[in-house]
């Protein structure tokens, strides 16, 4: 409710507010009957977020397409902020900063580097607004003729439950290929607030959306084959990861705070097991064709 009502408020407001329910007959029934002035719809594909966002845009009319995840709620501002990059034609779409909300105390060892993590935007990210590869669909828009010339999301691939693949990537990169010139805009100005449960503040999490993360990453650029574009991927291996464990190695020695010390142990874990799921996505490939 909180995501319908932080879409309803924006100013100007959007010209339709469409609700996609993933394989719940409860929760859709009570929503036709308690809401009213928006559409509810089913997902019409196999459970899972990106037929659930494809189901939803099936609905809509307008030529363009905002997506807001139900545990993010968006500030003031955001929608008029992430539609204004679409006055240049060669945009087909935009994504904001998503601003991680505890709903208990963030933890010490937590590292800015890794909040994608938790779906939300990490360190080394711009400060202002710039061409990206690619965004994430809970506070993305993009145009609705370019989604649709590629199908939309992959019905078959993302996120299931527990089990996260990066279907917001996958699509970024169709999107842009589909002609060239075609890019993604980040603007950080258009912000959301990203609700961050308890479960998903363990090291046990941690790393396990890490290893998801890599194995997603191996099985996306198999699906892309020569449209694949992992530039995104080496920057951060090679750049943000870096300087993070370098940044908290000093702030650990230079303070003697031990949770510095823990974040830079925490960004080599993470690495270690998103490297770990790309080699098993791997195997798992030459598996099966052999």
């Amino acid at each position: 409710m909180r995501a319908i009502e932080s879409a309803l408020e924006q100013r100007p407001g959007p010209e339709e507010v469409i609700v996609a329910v993933d394989h719940n007959p409860r929760l859709y029934e009570r929503l036709s009957r308690e809401l009213s002035g928006i559409t509810v719809v089913e997902n019409e594909y196999a459970g899972g977020a990106s037929g659930t966002r494809n189901s939803g845009a099936s609905h809509a009319s307008t030529p363009f397409l905002a997506f807001l995840d139900d545990d993010a709620h968006a500030r003031p501002g955001w929608l008029a902020r992430l539609l204004e990059p679409f006055e240049d034609p060669s945009v087909v779409g935009t994504g904001g900063k998503v601003e991680p909300e505890w709903a208990s105390s963030r933890p010490r060892w937590f590292p800015d580097e890794f909040a994608w993590v938790v779906g939300a935007s990490y360190s080394g990210l711009p400060d202002t607004r710039s061409p990206v590869r690619n965004v994430w669909s809970e506070n993305m828009a993009v145009r609705r003729d370019v989604f649709d010339a590629v199908d939309g999301f992959r019905a078959d691939f993302g996120k299931v439950g527990h089990v996260s693949r990066p279907e917001d990537t996958d699509l970024g990169i169709r999107m842009s290929a589909s002609a060239p010139g075609r890019r993604w805009m980040y603007v950080p100005d258009a912000l959301v607030d990203h609700l961050v449960p308890a479960s998903r503040c363990t090291l046990r999490f941690f790393l396990l959306r890490s290893f998801s993360e890599g194995r997603g990453k191996v099985e996306m650029s198999r699906r892309l084959a020569s449209d694949r574009d992992l530039g995104s991927e080496s920057d951060y291996l090679r750049r943000t990861i870096p300087i993070g464990i370098a940044r908290n190695i000093r702030a650990a020695i230079a303070h003697r705070e031990w949770a510095y010390a823990q974040r830079a142990a925490a960004i080599l874990g993470g690495t270690a097991a998103a490297g770990v799921g790309a080699v098993a996505a791997a195997l798992r490939w030459i598996a099966r064709r052999a």
